[in-house]
């Protein structure tokens, strides 16, 4: 027989998700839930909806949202008198252009560039085209491996884009380091 004391928590009429729904209430705040739903939130959606989501009261929703948007991890805008939140997107970007420069050397972002901009000519080359777009006009609806190609084009695109943000990033913390010790050294001699 099967001892059902371990599922004592699970409501017999409710569901496994209204007890992840209880457990993720009582394991973090407000604050971290509203988070949480907006890092998801892509199209603009009223306080109320996120709020819902995130299983706190609309006045609740709203304080923590007006504080991300303040802090810039938010977008708001005002659509039919209403105001609405979403995740910023360019926070999503500066924190991916962030971690690849903390997960990568500068000879690894190179590298990557490099054989990224190899790939890009490759495309070129073999269709004749200067941009996943210009391929686009081209292809026969059928034609799935190129269409494949315009997708594996457009994400080494956007990947080379990041990269070399994060090589220019990884460049500037650098003179960053070696401005802030040549300040040290200045402010050291000064007061020597």
């Amino acid at each position: 027989m099967v001892d059902p004391t371990p599922f004592d928590d699970i409501d017999v009429d409710g569901s496994i998700d209204d007890v992840a729904a209880a457990e993720w209430q009582s394991e973090s705040t407000a604050f971290e839930r509203i988070e949480t739903v907006l890092r998801r939130t892509r199209e603009f959606e009223t306080a109320g909806t996120l709020a819902d989501r995130a299983l706190v009261s609309e006045p609740t929703a709203r304080k923590h949202l007006e504080s991300l948007v303040e802090s810039g991890r938010a977008s708001a805008t005002t659509l039919g008198g209403a105001t609405q939140y979403r995740r910023n997107p360019d926070q999503r970007r500066l924190e991916r252009v962030r971690q690849l420069a903390d997960e990568h050397t500068r000879p690894e972002l190179e590298s990557a560039i490099r054989e990224m901009k190899t790939r890009i000519r490759s495309y070129e080359d073999e269709y004749g085209a200067t941009s996943p777009e210009e391929l686009v006009s081209t292809l026969d609806p059928d034609d799935e491996e190129g269409w494949e190609t315009v997708s594996q084009w457009k994400s080494t695109r956007r990947n080379l884009a990041f990269a070399r943000t994060a090589l220019a990033y990884t460049e500037t913390r650098r003179l960053d380091a070696i401005g802030d010790d040549d300040d040290a050294t200045v402010a050291t001699e000064e007061y020597a």
